[in-house]
């Protein structure tokens, strides 16, 4: 099964692709990340357009079975929110108007799934993928191990999800 790891952002959008199972062994392969970047002095329309041009090409050369997404959370800075719920937005229209199942982590989630604590930073989380994923060296830049995080997330959560015998929220 492939997961892409979306961390949403105008600026840098991460991606992951993860390859697992949600039964047998606890083996993930990370197949590809990395960022869509778009440029800050473009208008967010703009922006917003390439972001879309470039997900929808990614969805079509990955083609994942699921998604998983960062989900939007703030508390202080709604000015920085708002283009993140917005690029945010288009990764689950996307996978949606596919029908592929989409879910949505917090990031403290996403850490807690992959370090087993929830205010890990960015070089433990960058460290346990690689781990966990068997990579030589810690994935970069940050947002695209955040995504391949949120991918193994959409796994471990699965899992535990089926062997406590719920469905997905």
């Amino acid at each position: 099964m492939f997961v892409l790891g979306i961390d949403p952002g105008l600026t840098r959008c991460g991606f992951g692709l993860v390859e697992g199972s949600l039964e047998g062994p606890e083996a993930f392969r990370a197949i590809r990340a990395g960022v869509i970047e778009t440029t800050v002095s473009e208008p967010v329309e703009r922006r917003l357009g390439q972001l879309l041009v470039e997900l929808t090409a990614l969805f079509d050369e990955v083609t994942p079975d699921a998604v998983a997404v960062e989900r939007v959370f703030f508390q202080r800075n709604a000015r920085t929110a708002i283009p993140v719920a917005q690029a945010s937005g288009l990764a689950v229209a996307i996978a949606s108007a596919r029908h592929l199942e989409v879910r949505q982590f917090t990031a403290q989630e996403a850490k807690l799934a992959v370090t087993g604590y929830g205010a890990a930073d960015k070089l433990q989380v960058q460290g346990m993928v690689a781990r966990l994923c068997s990579l030589r060296a810690i994935p970069q830049p940050a947002d695209a191990a955040d995504a391949l995080a949120l991918a193994i997330t959409y796994f471990t959560t699965s899992r535990t999800e089926r062997r406590l015998g719920r469905s997905a929220s």
